[in-house]
Formats: C-alpha cells, sequence, structure tokens
C-alpha cells in the first residue's frame, strides 16, 4: 500500500490562466484521428448562408492559433452541445460546457504543475531553442507522455467529478476510449476531445441524455488512462503526491478517481419494523447496522465502530423462498433514506441483480467493479444488495457457471476481504439467496455475520403477518390474542439469541455432544477452542475465517445497544459531533463479552454452515435418486418394447 500522501494546493489563479486555452480547444480545432473511427458527422459551419457561427473566437492553445477555429471535419463542442437545444443555450448545456471548461483549466494547469516538478518545462525550453542533449531525448519523451497521461486523467476526473451533483437517473452505455494520445498533452487533449464529440453526437439523443454521456464518458478515460499509467515511465512525481483544488474542493491523488457526493434517488416501496413479521434476529440487527452507518465520520472518512468493533461490512440473508428477504431490504433501505434526510447526508442503493451479467467478456467484471465502487464511494452513506447472489456469482470450478458469473465472484471476493480491502464503515453489503448452498464457499464466508429469513415461526406470527395483509377493510373480530406482542423487538431477540445455546442442525448436535460430554460446560477458551477444532474436524470449510466472522459476530453483541431515537432525530446529539466525541459515547454503551455470547454466536454460525452443507448434499441426492428413477423406468420401457 502507498504511504501517507503530502497534499499540495493548485493555486486557483495557475487554472484561471488556462481559462482561455481551455476555451479555445472548445470553441474548434482540426484533429485527424489515429485510433478511432468517425461515427458521426462534424456540426456544420454555418448555420445560415452568410452568417457566421455564433463565437468567432480564435483559438488561444499554443500551436493552433494560426488555424481557423471551425474548419468541415473539424471538432466545435460547443457548437455540438448547442445543437441539441432550440436555439438558445439552457441549464444543461451551460453546466456540462461549464464543467468541461473547468476540467481542462484544471488539467492543463496540473500538466505546468508536473513539468515544473519534473524538470520538464526546462526540456521543453531546451527543445524549443534547439539545445536539448541528444542524451536527454529519451527522457523527455518519457515526461511528455507521462505529462500527457496526467492530464489526461486529471481532465477526466475533474469533468467526472463536477457533473456528478448533476447527473439523473438516466443512463448511457458509453464505450472504451480508444483515441488516448499520449505525444504530449494538446495532442492527448484534442484527440479525447475529439472522440467526446463523437459520442455526444451518436449517444446523446436529446439534452437529458447530455449529462449521463459525458460523464459516462470521462469514467471510461479515466480507466483507460489509469490501465496505461500502470507501466508508464516518470509518473512518480504525480502518482506519489496529491493536489486539492479547493474552489471546488476537489483533490487529486494520482491516477484514483475523486469521488463527488452524489445519492441516487430511491423509488422503492419503503417497509416500516412493524411490518416485517418474524425474522426477529436479522431485523434487529439490520435495524441496528442502519444506524451504526450513520455514526460515519465525513471529515475522518471512518466510522467509530468500524474502528471499535462490531461493525457488520458484509452479511448474507438466506431463507426459503418468501420468508421477508425483500422486505427486510426495503425497511432496511427506508430507515437509512430517513435517517440521512434528517442529518442531510447522501444515501446511495444500489441493488446488483443478474441483469448485470453480460455476452461480452470482462464487461460482468466492469458492471461489478462499477456497483462495488458506487456503494463504497466515501462520499456517501451507501447500502449494496445482491439479490439471488447463488445466480449472479459462480461456483469456482461448477460448468454450469458462465465466465461473467465467474468475473462477478473474483471480484466480489476482492471487494469484501481482498489485500485491499479497506472498511471505512460508510457502507455495507447484503447478498441475499434462497439457495446460499450454491453460493462459491470462499464467497459465502465473506459475509461476516448471517442473518437467517425464515419468516414467521410461531402461531403468533401467522396472526399477526395475517392481520397485517388484510388491512382494516373488514370487520373480522381478532380473537384471543395480543395483536403484534409477540414482534417485541428485544424480548424476540433475547428468546432467539438464547435458542442458539444448543446447536439445531443434526451434525453440529452431534459434535455438541460429543465435546460437552469430555469436558463439560464450555466455560474456558481453552474448552471453546476445542469444541471449535472438532467443529473444523466434522467439516473442513470451517477455517480460520469462519473464526474471524464468529468473533466479529461476538463484537457486534458487545454492541448490543439502541443508538438512542433522539440521536437519529437530532443530528446535533450525536451525528453532527466530532469523531472523538461519537466514539467516546460509543464506548460508554458498550456490553463486555460473556461467555454465553461466544457459545451462542459459534452455534449460530456453525449451525448455518452445516444447513448449507446437509442442503446442498440433500440436493445432490435427490437429483442422483431422481436419475435412477429415470434410468430404471427406461429400461423397464425398453425391455417391454423389445418383448
Amino acid at each position: 500500500m502507498s504511504g501517507p500522501r503530502d497534499t499540495m494546493e493548485l493555486p486557483e489563479p495557475a487554472i484561471l490562466a488556462h481559462y482561455p486555452a481551455a476555451l479555445g480547444l472548445l470553441t474548434g480545432f482540426d484533429h485527424a484521428p489515429r485510433l478511432g473511427r468517425a461515427t458521426a458527422a462534424a456540426p456544420q459551419a454555418e448555420r445560415y448562408a452568410g452568417i457566421g457561427t455564433r463565437r468567432a473566437l480564435r483559438s488561444t492553445v499554443p500551436g493552433l492559433a494560426a488555424r481557423p477555429a471551425a474548419r468541415p471535419g473539424g471538432v466545435r463542442l460547443i457548437g455540438r452541445v448547442e445543437s441539441l437545444g432550440d436555439g438558445l443555450v439552457s441549464p444543461v448545456q451551460a453546466n456540462v460546457l461549464g464543467a468541461l471548461r473547468r476540467a481542462l483549466a484544471v488539467a492543463l494547469a496540473m500538466g505546468e504543475a508536473f513539468a515544473a516538478q519534473t524538470g520538464l518545462a526546462e526540456l521543453k525550453k531546451a527543445n524549443l531553442e534547439a539545445r536539448l542533449p541528444e542524451v536527454r531525448r529519451a527522457e523527455f519523451t518519457d515526461l511528455l507522455s507521462a505529462e500527457a497521461l496526467v492530464v489526461l486523467h486529471v481532465f477526466g476526473n475533474a469533468t467526472a467529478f463536477l457533473l456528478a451533483p448533476h447527473l439523473g437517473e438516466a443512463t448511457v452505455e458509453v464505450g472504451g476510449v480508444d483515441e488516448v494520445l499520449t505525444d504530449n498533452a494538446i495532442l492527448g487533449l484534442q484527440g479525447v476531445l475529439w472522440e467526446l464529440d463523437q459520442d455526444i453526437a451518436t449517444l446523446a439523443a436529446s439534452e437529458a441524455l447530455l449529462v449521463a454521456v459525458v460523464a459516462g464518458f470521462a469514467e471510461q478515460l479515466m480507466a483507460k488512462v489509469a490501465l496505461r499509467a500502470a507501466t508508464a515511465a516518470r509518473a512518480g512525481a504525480f502518482t506519489a503526491g496529491s493536489w486539492r483544488v479547493e474552489a471546488d474542493q476537489l483533490t487529486l491523488a494520482g491516477f484514483t478517481p475523486a469521488r463527488k457526493a452524489r445519492g441516487g434517488t430511491l423509488t422503492m416501496t419503503f417497509k416500516k419494523p412493524q411490518e416485517v413479521i418474524g425474522n426477529h434476529i436479522a431485523k434487529y440487527q439490520a435495524m441496528r447496522l442502519a444506524r451504526m452507518l450513520m455514526a460515519y465520520d465525513f471529515d475522518r472518512k471512518m466510522n467509530p465502530f468500524a474502528e471499535i468493533g462490531g461493525f457488520i461490512f458484509t452479511f448474507m440473508g438466506d431463507g426459503k423462498p418468501g420468508t421477508g428477504k425483500t422486505t427486510l431490504i426495503q425497511m432496511m433501505a427506508g430507515l437509512l433514506d430517513g435517517y440521512c434526510r434528517v442529518a442531510g447526508y447522501p444515501f446511495r442503493y444500489q441493488n446488483f441483480s443478474i441483469d448485470q451479467i453480460d455476452s461480452y467478456q470482462g464487461k460482468s467484471g466492469q458492471n461489478a467493479k462499477a456497483f462495488v465502487q458506487n456503494v463504497l464511494d466515501p462520499a456517501v452513506i451507501g447500502f449494496g444488495t445482491i439479490d439471488d447472489v447463488d445466480q449472479v456469482a459462480g461456483k469456482r470450478g461448477d460448468r454450469q457457471s458462465s465466465a461473467g458469473q465467474q468475473e462477478v465472484t473474483a471480484v466480489f471476493m476482492e471487494a469484501f476481504a481482498g489485500a485491499n480491502t479497506v472498511v471505512r464503515g460508510n457502507c455495507t453489503f447484503g447478498m441475499f439467496s434462497n439457495f446460499p448452498e450454491n453460493v462459491d464457499d470462499a464467497l459465502r464466508q465473506r459475509a461476516g455475520a448471517r442473518f437467517l429469513v425464515d419468516g414467521p415461526q410461531s402461531r403468533e406470527d401467522y396472526i399477526d403477518i395475517l392481520t397485517l395483509l388484510l388491512g382494516r377493510n373488514h370487520s373480522i373480530p381478532l380473537g384471543d390474542h395480543q395483536l403484534f406482542a409477540a414482534q417485541e423487538i428485544r424480548r424476540a431477540v433475547d428468546e432467539s439469541f438464547l435458542s442458539h445455546g444448543r446447536p439445531k442442525e443434526d451434525g453440529l448436535i452431534r459434535v455438541w455432544d460429543e465435546v460437552s460430554a469430555r469436558l463439560g460446560p464450555l466455560d474456558t477458551l481453552a474448552k471453546i477452542g476445542t469444541y471449535l477444532k472438532a467443529i473444523q474436524q466434522a467439516d473442513a470449510r470451517f477455517t480460520g475465517r469462519a473464526i474471524k466472522n464468529i468473533a466479529d459476530a461476538v463484537k457486534v453483541r458487545a454492541m448490543d445497544f439502541e443508538l438512542p431515537d433522539a440521536w437519529m432525530d437530532e443530528p446535533e446529539l450525536f451525528l453532527f459531533k466530532s469523531y472523538d466525541e461519537k466514539a467516546a459515547m460509543i464506548r460508554d454503551l458498550m456490553r463486555p463479552v460473556t461467555v454465553d455470547m461466544v457459545v451462542q454466536e459459534i452455534n449460530r454460525y456453525a449451525d448455518s454452515e452445516f444447513r448449507y452443507a446437509d442442503k446442498s448434499d440433500e440436493v445432490a441426492i435427490e437429483a442422483l435418486v431422481r436419475d435412477m428413477g429415470r434410468m430404471d423406468e427406461a429400461k423397464r420401457r425398453y425391455v417391454g418394447g423389445k418383448g
């Protein structure tokens, strides 16, 4: 991992000095594409006979001043953007053009700073004066290429950052950027602006799609340049430092995208906690996790719960169809949306589904990476769900899994517990499945918490859910029942946890009985460790990662307290306090870890693994029995036909 960066200021006067050059690039220049292929015609040189275009400005880009601003086949982004409207510049067009000019100016200023820092500025001067030593020509070429990469990435980075607040619900599939030229910075900008002009012409069918096209192009440009920069020489001066553009609150940290806080507009139907019947532990943990997320400190970029322990970064919710997984998602998303509205925080919810598995090689992995990055964005409170994860992510070694599903599995495994995974505590990922036994073992074990979503269980649960779903348009008497008393969350959760004092799955019960008979009550760490080893001997998949997940679950139990409602309703009481104050308030509420907590969490986790294994084996056995039955019937019919 890279060390800490020294952040320098990119002065505003230096950026403003490049405004004329940026405007010149937007106004017009000629470009003959080398790598890209033209897909659209250039804008008309004149709108009416004898009347020139709106702006008759000459380019102030060095080396371009003698060229006319507009020629047939030239690139004129201002004209291209304005052609989408009705003749008057709209607010959307103004936002896009303003962002492009600002991004170009920031990129050129960054290129100038890079040249000064690396000695490229002196080499440029020597080259112009024909006194560049031959022995330094290779260095000069490498530095020019590095400067071009820096300028191109900063242009894409700043464009995406500045346009983020203006993005709507419209999405556009922008392909990769081909015209990435690294001879020098100006030629590089001309190349990508030419391709952006082509994309606007072919993809921005309306003004509503304009922002999506430009922002999508900027993201693709950053990805392409970052890939090139990984093997580029002499770019170290840029990757080792960071620069701050104070006016835009933009930090340039190497070839890493800067993210602008932007929440999504949720259109799902939210559910209130009282509308979730049964699923007591899952409901309780989801409610607590929603409040944990709200403790995230946007200045420190860290959550006290993530630092102290007990934060759930990934969890898996499994259960039979119709037991309430979707309802649980709707409840948690609704809680987070409401809390964030009160606090004024940006909230982003995204779901990754089977629709994002693509037949093109590499595209499914790209979709998965984009999903993960959007949820991880440290400028938002994020909640990401992966519905039917057994269908979305392929099981390694399974010939039935497509290449796209295998790509998704690799991305999620790296994102959830990889070498570069950083848990800030601003987001959580939930994987949901009706068939968790079909999920890759390593991916499933990356779920730090298990939510058994088993729906209503007791007689009281069934009365409550029937009453809730029938609504009020009836006069049927309730009868001998205290409505929703069984849903009292604290009591129900305590009963659910106590039920895990002894295992529930047959395979684990045998291990428990054998260890208990030999050691007696599991009241020391040595005895508990012996129990864990016995579980591992019964199921080889019970590895060190399982122990880590159990320990994390125990830490969650130590955080088994309710953040007061007032803290969510009045942000000044908790949410808006400093990081250290929030951490101190949380520590005051913590509970000590007990033997019962540890044993219950071991049984809860191990039960789930044995349940997955038993179900997987049973499914396989049933399939074999069906196949054998078919074979016997086929033989019987075959012999009968012969007779």
